[in-house]
């Protein structure tokens, strides 16, 4: 046990390494060895027809090593803010200022938005020290108006929290359940509230009459904007609450709120996400200037308002924060259903991954749920940067002020990086469709490390797609992004390896080249089925030695995924599920996105940056609840699915009825046949989708059709490529 401490007798946070590590190191000894003679056999026993499994096999093993790293050394940590208290008075904490970005009011629903900002607004945080940024790409009218409702609601919901010990602070959250008693008024108040900013929200503006206005220049703003567009508009900077000026029906200080719309011109880059918070971070310089700083996604609301507190038992230890740049909470969902279809939760990601690298330098930036030492952003290592917070001041009396405005007016014009190092050097970094990433493997690399923090309690819940077509298409965004930092001249294996360590450069490595698998994924989900067709052998036989090696490294590396899976504390079914999605992403979005990537690198553009939904329809959510797939899209990515399950399915069927006619078949065949079932089943949902179910969650005829076509086209490429051998 190892104990970083502020005083001797006060330990704020403990660590412990995983009682795995052990088993885990023996592990990977052994399955490197099996690699090793793997690789020697498909070389000594190569043909032109198998050399594809050759190149799956080298890739495989290139993701299976770098994923050691993650295993090397996993930790858990635990906090005890009570103690954090016992030792710093409230009035010394640090400002502490909360980043939350949308960007499209129609993906992202404003009143769902504005119900994350007041989650933020209610931690157990003294308010004077606390200020709450939104940014709005989206350039609306509706989500300022939006905010103004907030900052309304704010009055009465933040006071009701603290007083009845609410611990979901999120309205949209605490009401989606029944509640009743002395909640029913403030139910009535929030229904209001959102009823308004749907009212707007379905006219597509906001008329002078359906807010009141506290100034004339609010209602000067909201003419103007007739005249702006989504990416040609002025900077909108607008303090909606001031602590030194605003207070609760209790009397108390409320947080700030300063609504953003940073200024957009088609002449400029704008930079997606990480432009917006690097727009946040000058802005709030010149307005607040925390040391502290949380980033939130607009639907990754607080569900533990104590949240600040445990960060700040790692950020408040002088033993421990001269070189820590940010705290990362896990990515959790609510709403998921009950064995996951989609993995949803992306365990690797978000926890078991994590931990791994929490053991090495820190976990990465994965963008949301994470508390960032401002300095940190400040573009020069730990070395050149102050140990400590600077001495606590208020972060309030100069917010509204005529300097204060102009100068945030100033950096959050679209030309003033012109000639800078933000987004480069400084700030979140520029470069790649996943700024979190980037960021934080970035930061890594000039010498600062990170702590992952997970609670018992979640400490922000989040909404995920629950749409299979969304998530597919989120997963081939992310695969584009982190191929752009694959091939920088900051790639992970070189430079990462070069300047953190070779441990946590293989981590960056891992899902750098994560799209890679979708190489070996396609290639053991067709060749060898349609080698099986045509009775064409390309594994050992069951009655030879070198069969039990592919049958080691096969049933060795599921049992360990289940096992951590297991010990994260997920389900077998829930396993299953997770390990179907992903050889469906490996087939779909990571085959997209490595063609996507590479269609940029020569010149031919395609699609880019795409908001996810976090909108979903009744008899969607119905289907989901219920554990049923969604293939109702006409989607490409569909079309890849039901061609790869046909091919598998044809195959088990002629292979079975062959090894039923004769012995030999199937000990020749076993592996070959062992694949195509393996297969089969995963896919059993596509083919419920594509034959036998009548709802709208079915694929369509024209996307079965289509893979039926390609499906008969690969079996008549297999018969050419048999018939010339």
């Amino acid at each position: 046990m190892t104990t970083h401490q502020l005083h001797s007798r006060t330990a704020f946070h403990t660590l412990q390494a995983s009682r795995f590590a052990a088993f885990n190191r023996a592990h990977a000894f052994v399955y490197h060895l099996a690699l090793l003679a793997l690789l020697g056999h498909r070389l000594a026993t190569v043909t032109l027809l198998s050399s594809p499994l050759l190149l799956a096999d080298l890739v495989l093993a290139f993701m299976w090593l770098s994923a050691q790293a993650f295993r090397w050394r996993p930790v858990r940590r635990q906090e005890f803010p009570d103690r954090l208290l016992q030792e710093v008075e409230p009035k010394q904490l640090p400002a502490l200022d909360v980043y939350i970005c949308t960007a499209d009011p129609h993906r992202e629903p404003p009143a769902s938005v504005a119900s994350t900002a007041l989650s933020a607004m209610a931690f157990d945080y003294p308010t004077d020290r606390l200020s709450v940024y939104v940014s709005d790409d989206g350039g609306s009218a509706v989500t300022l108006f939006a905010f103004m409702e907030a900052a309304r609601f704010a009055r009465y919901w933040l006071p009701f929290c603290k007083e009845n010990g609410v611990a979901t602070r999120s309205p949209e959250a605490y009401f989606s359940s029944d509640r009743g008693g002395e909640s029913e008024k403030m139910r009535i108040m929030y229904q209001s509230m959102k009823e308004r900013v749907e009212n707007a929200m379905e006219r597509g503006y906001v008329q002078g009459n359906d807010m009141v206005f506290d100034e004339d220049d609010e209602r000067e703003t909201f003419d103007n904007w007739k005249t702006f567009s989504r990416n040609d508009h002025p900077s909108v900077i607008k303090v909606l609450l001031e602590s030194s000026k605003d207070s609760d029906i209790t009397g108390n200080a409320l947080p700030n709120l300063v609504y953003i719309s940073r200024e957009k011109s088609p002449a400029s880059h704008h930079h997606f996400k990480a432009g917006a918070l690097n727009v946040l971070t000058r802005v709030s310089s010149c307005m607040s200037n925390a040391p502290v700083i949380l980033t939130l996604d607009c639907d990754m609301y607080s569900n533990n308002p104590r949240s600040p507190l445990r960060a700040l038992c790692y950020f408040l230890d002088p033993a421990f924060s001269a070189d820590l740049a940010f705290v990362q909470f896990p990515q959790r969902f609510q709403g998921i259903n009950r064995n996951d279809i989609y993995a949803s939760q992306i365990r690797r990601l978000f926890t078991i991954h994590s931990r791994g690298m929490d053991g090495l330098r820190g976990p990465n930036y994965v963008g949301t749920g994470c508390f960032f030492a401002r300095r940190a952003l400040h573009g020069a290592g730990p070395s050149s940067s102050s140990s400590s917070f600077p001495p606590p001041e208020s972060n309030s009396s100069l917010l509204s002020s005529e300097s204060a405005l102009r100068k945030a007016h100033e950096v959050a014009a679209c030309t003033y990086e012109d000639s800078t190092k933000w987004g480069t050097l400084i700030g979140f970094r520029y470069g790649s469709l996943v700024e979190d990433f980037h960021t934080g493997y970035r930061l890594h690399c000039e010498g600062w490390k990170s702590v992952f923090c997970d609670p018992v309690r979640s400490a922000f819940l989040g909404d995920v797609p629950k749409n299979l077509n969304d998530g597919l298409n989120q997963c081939k965004r992310w695969i584009v992004g982190l191929y752009e930092v694959a091939f920088s001249s900051h790639d992970p294996l070189t430079f990462g390896s070069r300047k953190a360590s070779l441990l946590l450069g293989l981590c960056y490595g891992y899902y750098s080249f994560w799209g890679a698998w979708c190489i070996p994924l396609i290639t053991y989900g067709l060749l060898p089925q349609l080698a099986l067709l045509y009775q064409t052998p390309l594994f050992p036989k069951a009655s030879e030695p070198w069969f039990y090696l592919y049958a080691y490294l096969f049933f060795a590396a599921y049992g360990h995924d289940l096992v951590e899976f297991l010990a994260d504390g997920g389900s077998i079914r829930s396993w299953w599920n997770d390990q179907r999605i992903w050889m469906i992403r490996g087939i779909t979005s990571f085959l997209f996105g490595t063609v996507e990537f590479a269609l940029n690198k020569v010149g031919v553009s395609a699609p880019g940056f795409v908001v996810t939904s976090k909108v979903m329809e009744d008899e969607q959510a119905e289907r989901y609840e219920k554990g049923a797939f969604y293939f109702g899209a006409q989607s490409p990515f569909f079309a890849v699915l039901g061609t790869v399950a046909l091919v598998n399915l044809s195959s088990l069927a002629v292979g079975i009825a062959r090894a039923a006619m004769a012995n030999e078949v199937f000990d020749e065949m076993l592996v070959q046949l062992f694949l195509s079932a393996f297969v089969a089943a995963n896919c059993w949902p596509i083919y419920e989708a594509m034959f036998l179910r009548r709802d709208g969650g079915k694929m369509p005829r024209k996307i079965t059709l289509i893979s039926s076509a390609f499906a008969g086209l690969l079996h008549w490429i297999g018969f050419l490529v048999k018939l010339h051998a």
